[in-house]
């Protein structure tokens, strides 16, 4: 690569980096999703469209598309089972990359029940990029041109840095997420046993035998049992009141 590409490139990705790990994109997805897709336009040459493809639930999801348009390429995409995107998702090539360079020509012998859809849409060319990591969620980033051979070596070599990145972040935004809710758990249980502590006069082991034996009993996650502690308290003035009974009842 040449010199001052190189240092485009790095420009690009110290750029990428500030904007993806901004402390209010990491703690939320569909912000984080948002700041890829942007800073993917933004970054990127030759690219006129971008959206994400997310596989949930044994279904694939597009999120953020710069357009109608585009999701409605993405959806064609997720309903055939066919194309760039798809390839990405789920032949995760070694290179993180899946490039259709023109599916009005060469390309489409690739993905023939996909092409034409896109190019009736004003897309020729479509660069889908791995998000996936181990331990991660699995996506890709798709970026659309409407230009034939519109991605170059360089276009290429920023996408797949770009998408480890992006994998990277995805990542850390699952994990910030599973410990809030880890963290969310423990208070709720907290106050649940600080209730029973208080209603008993029992120490807080005990509290937190009660509820796991109220879950145990109800067939109901020991958070759920906490999360209603606190309503049944409030609506209830006796002290022996709801599911919860006192030790060696």
């Amino acid at each position: 690569m040449e010199p001052g590409r190189t240092d485009q490139l790095v420009v690009a990705l110290r750029s990428a980096a500030r904007s993806l790990t901004d402390r209010r994109s990491i703690r939320d997805l569909e912000e984080t999703l948002g700041r890829i897709v942007s800073c993917a336009m933004e970054t990127i040459p030759g690219v006129d469209a971008a959206s994400v493809s997310m596989t949930e639930h044994g279904r694939i999801e597009t999120r953020h598309p710069t357009s109608e348009a585009i999701r409605k390429i993405d959806d064609i995409q997720s309903r055939l089972f066919e194309g760039p995107c798809i390839s990405a998702l789920e032949d995760r090539p070694d290179s993180g990359i899946v490039i259709a360079q023109d599916l009005a020509g060469g390309d489409a012998a690739r993905w023939p029940r996909f092409a034409p859809g896109a190019v009736a849409a004003g897309y020729r060319g479509l660069m889908s990029t791995t998000l996936t990591s181990d331990g991660g969620v699995r996506g890709s980033l798709n970026l659309y041109s409407r230009q034939p051979d519109a991605f170059d070596e360089h276009a290429r070599t920023l996408a797949g840095l770009f998408g480890v990145q992006a994998a990277l972040v995805l990542v850390g935004v699952n994990q910030a997420a599973n410990l809030q809710k880890a963290v969310d758990s423990r208070d709720v249980i907290g106050q649940a046993k600080g209730i029973l502590m208080e209603r008993f006069g029992v120490d807080d082991q005990t509290a937190f035998q009660m509820l796991v034996r109220s879950s145990q009993d109800t067939n109901l996650k020991l958070t759920a049992v906490a999360r209603w502690l606190p309503t049944e308290a409030a609506n209830s003035a006796r002290p022996d009141a709801g599911r919860v009974d006192r030790p060696g009842r």
